[in-house]
């Protein structure tokens, strides 16, 4: 089988002697499009972080494209795309001299990309960063994250103070038809479920730093379901207890031996809702 293009192994990170991250492993597969989903506090950005290198773990590693995060080869730095969840930009610079600057960190950068992405965003050129507002801020670091055609895309809540137009804009700009024979890999952190149901092939939900469940988004939605039922029974086939004991609700996975099949349904809404409540 093929090594994962994005992978943690054991990943503990420790932060005033609280666990940030707890024992995490993922793999994602090249070309997929993960959400990453969790309340405020799951652990999300930080393992973001450690998966491009800007965290390094008390415990545990991450790769990306075959390599160890913490020591990146160039090769593999000119196929990253990261967008941090707050815009991380020069304030001195307009949007323009931004892509200058940027863009001559990299090999394949395309100035006449960067610019067309700016202008499906309506971003504008002669503007200093530190007079843009937060949303066109946000804009810049997702245009500065693909001028270069990246194949690995790692972006923390990068549509989080833009409006639902621009948010359609942007997510047309991430699948684009690319120049590149190889096919991208995204993960993406968001808050905003409905948005990331139309575009991920798989999800994975955090809590408290664990990953609580991954797997393909249509493998969820097609043999998840909650059940429930009676006092303290549990029911066949159960994967996990939702909200409190006494309600008897259970999310029971159908392709288990000899499970239940008669729950509801979810979405990402409602499936957040159950492992979070």
């Amino acid at each position: 089988m093929n090594e994962p293009i994005i992978s943690a192994h054991g990943v503990q990170h420790v932060y005033q002697r609280k666990a940030v991250l707890n024992q995490v492993n993922l793999d994602v597969p090249e070309g997929a499009v993960l959400g990453l989903v969790g309340r405020n506090g799951a652990g999300k950005s930080t393992l973001l972080r450690s998966l491009v290198g800007l965290t390094v773990p008390d415990k545990g590693f991450c790769k990306l494209g075959g390599c160890f995060s913490t020591g990146l080869s160039d090769s593999v730095r000119e196929r990253l795309g990261y967008v941090a969840q707050t815009p991380d930009l020069f304030d001195w610079l307009t949007v323009d001299a931004h892509f200058e600057r940027i863009g001559s960190l990299y090999a394949h950068w395309d100035q006449a990309h960067a610019h067309a992405l700016a202008a499906q965003l309506a971003l504008p050129l002669n503007t200093k960063s530190k007079d843009l507002s937060l949303g066109d801020q946000q804009k810049l670091s997702v245009v500065l994250a693909l001028g270069h055609d990246p194949d690995i895309l790692i972006l923390d809540e990068p549509v989080a103070s833009l409006d639902p137009m621009t948010r359609r804009a942007f997510m047309r700009a991430l699948f684009d038809q690319r120049s590149s024979e190889r096919q991208r890999t995204v993960i993406i952190s968001s808050h905003l479920l409905s948005d990331l149901e139309r575009v991920v092939t798989h999800v994975a939900f955090m809590r408290e730093g664990r990953i609580q469940l991954m797997d393909e988004w249509d493998a969820l939605t097609e043999h998840l379901r909650l059940v429930k039922v009676k006092d303290t029974e549990v029911p066949r086939g159960a994967i996990f207890q939702s909200r409190p004991a006494e309600q008897g609700l259970w999310l029971v996975d159908t392709r288990l031996p000899g499970a239940l099949s008669d729950g509801r349904a979810l979405n990402l809404d409602d499936l957040f809702l159950e492992l979070n409540s």
